[in-house]
C-alpha cells in the first residue's frame, strides 16, 4: 500500500512539474464486463513528441484502455482529454477523423481488396464525388510508402497474398497516413524482421520530431527501454506506475508487472526425447514463392524440437504442409514409421496431427464462440450420440481444459475474443490436446504474450514433451528456441539448412544458418 501511494504522490509531483504540457490524458477509466472487472481507475498521461509505453501481464487492460481510447469499447466512467477538451468516441472512425489512430496487434484487414484499397477504405479520394480516382489513390499510397520507406510493396496486389510482416507494414502506414496527433502502436513488432524493426523506430522517431504522442504497447522489454521515455504499467486492470525510462531496469519492469520477483525466464525441462516419431523426407510444396523445397528432418518422442529462420523463410509454411493445408508437391511424412497422407486437415487430425497456428484472430479462435465452443470445436466426433451431442461430456472436457491449461475466464459461457491473448492461447492448445494427438505443430504458441503468461506457455509445452507428445514449434524469438527446445531446426529461403543440438547452438549460429539460402 506504501508503495502504492508513493507511485501516485510522485505522479502528482511530476504532473505539477508538466502542467498542462499533456497531449491526452486518461483519468479513472473504469470497463466491466460480465463477471470481469476489467479497468478499475486506470490511467494514462501521455506527452507531445514523445514516446509513451504501457506495459502489463497479459489481461492487465491495456488493450482494453486503448479500446475505450478508441472508440472501440464504451467506457463505465472516467474521463479522456485530448488537446485540451473531454472526448468520448463512439467508432474508431470518430477517432481516427479526429487524430488518433491505433495500430492493432491482430490485423483486421479485407483480406480479398487490395493493399491501396484497405489503405484508403472508408475515405477514397473521388472523381466528381461519383467515382473513386484509382490515379490518385495510387499516388498517394506510393507517398506514403516511399515517406516509410516501404515502396517495395505493390499497391495493387490483393493483400491476402502478403506476409504477416508486410500487412503488419500496411497497418502502421494506413494510422500514419491519417497524419494523427496520436498513434498507438499494439504489438507491433511481433511478426516483424530486425529490419523491418529498425524501419519501424525510425517511423516512430519521425513521428516524434512531428510532435505527435506515441502509445506503444510490448513484451519485448529491450524494445520498451530503447524507444521510450515514458513507462506506465498496469497490473489487474489499475494502474501500479508512471517512470521514465531512464530510470527502469528490465527488473524493475518485470517485478511491477507481475507482483513478484520471476528469477528465471524458463521452466526447469524434465522431458527425455526417446525414439524418432516423426520423420520429414524431401517435402515440397506447390504454387508459387511461397513453397518449401526439399525439406528433411526427425524427430523424437517427448522432443521438443524448433524452427528458427528469418520471416519468410518458410518456416510456417512448413507446417502447414505437414498438416495438409498447403497442397504438397513431393516427399513424404513418417509417423512412428507410418506413412501419413495428412492431404486436408481432417485426415491430419484423424493422423495424430494438431497444428497451432501463427495468427490467433484469424486462424486459431472463433471470436464470437465460447470458450467451450472454441475448446470442443476440433473434437466434435468425439461427442455425437443418437440424441446430437453429448452436451455433459463437452462440459466436462471444457473444465479440463480450462483447469489443465490454467485458464482465467469468468465461465465457459465467456466469448473468447473477451479473454487475452495468453488465455485464448491455452484454451486453443487445450482444444488440440482434446483430439489426443501425437504431434502437436506449434507455430509462434506465445506471440504478443507477456513474460508471465509465457512462462505459463512454456509450462505447458515441456510438460507435453514429458507426456511423450513430439513437438515441433517455430518461434521468432532466438532465446525462446534456445530456452526450451532440445534441437532446433534453421529454415533459409525455404529450404531446410540444418540442424542444432542445443548443446552447441547459439544465436549466431542460428542467425548464419538463416541466411544460407537467402
Amino acid at each position: 500500500m506504501e508503495g502504492q501511494e508513493r507511485e501516485e504522490a510522485k505522479l502528482l509531483e511530476e504532473e505539477a512539474e508538466g502542467g498542462n504540457s499533456y497531449l491526452l490524458q486518461m483519468l479513472d477509466i473504469c470497463k466491466s464486463f460480465p463477471g470481469v472487472k476489467a479497468l478499475d481507475h486506470a490511467q494514462l498521461k501521455v506527452r507531445p513528441g514523445s514516446v509513451h509505453s504501457l506495459m502489463g501481464e497479459n489481461g492487465a487492460g491495456k488493450s482494453t484502455l486503448m479500446k475505450c481510447l478508441f472508440g472501440l469499447y464504451t467506457r463505465d466512467s472516467g474521463d479522456v482529454i485530448f488537446n485540451g477538451r473531454s472526448v468520448t468516441y463512439h467508432s474508431s472512425k470518430e477517432a481516427l477523423e479526429d487524430g488518433i489512430a491505433m495500430v492493432q496487434q491482430e490485423l483486421n484487414q479485407a483480406q480479398k481488396m487490395s493493399v491501396m484499397d484497405n489503405l484508403w477504405l472508408g475515405r477514397y479520394p473521388m472523381l466528381g464525388g461519383v467515382m473513386i480516382d484509382s490515379r490518385r489513390m495510387f499516388q498517394m499510397t506510393n507517398a506514403v510508402f516511399q515517406e516509410l520507406g516501404i515502396d517495395y510493396i505493390d499497391p495493387h496486389v490483393v493483400i491476402s497474398s502478403l506476409s504477416v510482416a508486410d500487412r503488419q507494414m500496411i497497418e502502421i502506414a494506413k494510422a500514419v497516413s491519417y497524419n494523427a496527433k496520436i498513434v498507438v502502436f499494439d504489438e507491433p513488432t511481433s511478426s516483424l524482421s530486425d529490419n523491418e524493426i529498425e524501419r519501424l523506430f525510425q517511423i516512430i522517431a519521425n513521428l516524434k520530431k512531428k510532435g505527435c504522442g506515441i502509445i506503444y504497447i510490448s513484451h519485448k522489454m529491450d524494445e520498451i527501454l530503447r524507444i521510450s521515455d515514458e513507462v506506465t504499467i498496469m497490473r489487474d486492470g489499475k494502474w501500479v506506475s508512471t517512470d521514465k525510462a531512464k530510470d527502469l531496469t528490465m527488473g524493475d519492469i518485470i517485478k511491477k508487472m507481475v507482483g513478484r520477483e520471476l528469477t528465471n525466464r524458463f521452466p526447469p525441462k524434465r522431458n527425455k526425447p526417446g525414439e524418432v516419431s516423426l520423420e520429414v523426407s524431401h517435402l515440397s510444396s506447390k504454387y508459387g514463392n511461397n513453397a518449401i523445397h526439399d525439406v528433411s528432418f526427425s524427430v523424437r518422442k517427448g522432443e521438443i524440437f524448433g524452427l528458427a529462420g528469418l520471416v519468410g523463410s518458410g518456416r510456417s509454411e512448413l507446417l502447414e504442409t505437414i498438416f495438409g493445408v498447403r497442397t504438397k508437391a513431393a516427399g513424404h511424412v513418417l509417423l512412428d514409421g507410418r506413412l501419413c497422407h495428412n492431404h486436408d486437415s481432417i485426415a491430419a487430425i484423424k493422423n495424430g496431427f494438431a497444428l497451432l497456428t501463427e495468427e490467433r484472430r484469424a486462424t486459431g479462435i472463433f471470436g464470437a464462440l465460447t470458450i467451450k465452443e472454441n475448446a470442443t470445436i476440433a473434437n466434435l466426433s468425439a461427442y455425437r450420440s443418437i440424441l446430437g451431442l453429448n452436451n455433459g461430456k463437452m462440459t466436462k472436457d471444457t473444465n479440463w481444459v480450462i483447469d489443465s491449461m490454467n485458464v482465467k475466464t469468468p465461465s465457459q459461457k465467456t466469448q473468447i475474443r473477451s479473454l487475452s491473448g495468453g488465455n485464448q492461447q491455452k484454451v486453443i492448445l487445450g482444444r488440440w490436446l482434446l483430439t489426443e494427438p501425437e504431434v502437436l505443430l506449434l507455430d509462434e504458441p506465445t506471440r504478443g504474450i507477456d513474460v508471465g503468461a509465457k512462462y505459463e506457455i512454456y509450462q505447458l509445452i515441456i510438460k507435453m514433451a514429458e507426456e511423450g507428445k513430439t513437438i515441433v514449434m517455430c518461434s521468432s524469438e532466438m532465446p525462446e528456441l534456445l530456452g526450451i527446445c532440445d534441437r532446433i531446426g534453421v529454415m533459409s529461403g525455404h529450404r531446410y539448412a540444418g540442424t542444432l543440438d542445443i548443446k552447441d547452438a547459439t544465436q549466431e549460429k542460428l542467425m548464419s544458418l538463416s541466411l544460407k539460402y537467402m
